[in-house]
């Protein structure tokens, strides 16, 4: 049985994937980038919009 999972956890991860997803991320972390997770589920600009309508209706509710 340890021959047949050799690489892996006990629990079946693939350490050589880990390590790989882990160097991935840490070069894009000390580049000051984000995760491609992150960046292909944020809308920058629509996040911009939020923010600016946030402030008016703060500004209007003081």
């Amino acid at each position: 049985m340890a021959q047949n999972n050799r690489g892996k956890t006990s629990t079946g991860t693939n350490i050589q994937n880990v390590r790989q997803q882990n160097a991935q991320s840490a070069q894009g972390s000390q580049a000051g980038q984000f995760g491609t997770e992150f960046a292909s589920e944020t809308n920058a600009q629509e996040v911009r919009r939020q923010n600016q309508q946030a402030e008016q209706n703060k500004s209007q509710n003081s």
